[in-house]
């Protein structure tokens, strides 16, 4: 059944400027302090591939299911370096073919629906996602190619790594729908985020709230943090300059909000 959203929601890709400078742990905080504790937290198990990684975006959703029918027997090396190709047109999967719908600032959000082991995401694949302008791939499963994945410093979260590819392991059969993901609820235009201490899903109907509360966690954070700096002779960086911070926030409150 669809999950009506009203039509007054606000634009989540203007929304997410707003976001960019914000901390997993800020938002969280904000979203306890609106009584969404626990709401839109990403099971640990599912982490970025590489320390360091972070992003914020609008999500886009994909929904899977485990492959109901074994890959057949390919007599050649073209079929078999074509298997996705054969795969997808035998079996009638052209949802994975996506790319074209993303938009910069998207983050690809991947329900594997309890797929086994298989690397869904890899080193080519990825890159046409971020070529289209997402800021970051998530999956519930696994990715593959994890060596030229962190070569690339591809923004990619995964339960693990594997080894296998799709055909004859996992179907992609629809996009933009309502999915869960590590145990939270993730639907189109959500706010998705990313960075060493975890992931987290901001429902949009709460986006722009939980953003202004999140940026005041964050300054205040930010200036208790400066005063240890100063009084323990650290050299100041980029995670206290309160000035630059309040900055970039005056800048995005002076644009005028649309309708």
């Amino acid at each position: 059944m669809p999950n009506p959203r009203s039509a007054s929601l606000p634009d989540p890709f203007r929304l997410k400027p707003h976001y960019d400078p914000l901390r997993v742990a800020d938002v969280c905080d904000a979203l306890d302090g609106i009584g969404y504790m626990n709401i839109g937290l990403v099971t640990p198990e599912i982490r970025a591939l590489s320390r360091g990684t972070r992003f914020w975006g609008v999500a886009f959703t994909v929904r899977c299911v485990p492959a109901n029918q074994p890959m057949w027997t390919l007599a050649t090396t073209h079929e078999i370096v074509d298997a996705h190709d054969i795969w997808f047109k035998e079996v009638g999967i052209g949802v994975w073919r996506f790319y074209d719908k993303l938009q910069p600032g998207h983050v690809v959000c991947v329900d594997t629906g309890g797929a086994p082991a298989v690397g869904l995401w890899g080193s080519e694949n990825s890159l046409r996602a971020i070529q289209k302008g997402a800021v970051g791939i998530i999956t519930d499963g696994q990715c593959r190619d994890s060596a030229e994945l962190i070569e690339q410093q591809t923004p990619i979260c995964s339960r693990g790594v594997a080894r296998t590819i799709i055909p004859g392991r996992i179907e992609i059969i629809e996009l933009q729908a309502r999915i869960g993901m590590g145990g939270a609820q993730v639907r189109p235009g959500d706010i998705v985020g990313c960075d060493d201490d975890g992931i987290v899903v901001v429902p949009l109907e709460v986006a722009e709230i939980v953003a202004t509360h999140a940026r005041e966690v964050l300054l205040v954070d930010m200036r208790k943090r400066a005063r240890h700096f100063a009084e323990l002779g650290f050299e100041p960086d980029d995670s206290v300059d309160v000035a630059k911070m309040e900055q970039y926030f005056a800048t995005l409150d002076a644009v005028p909000r649309k309708a």
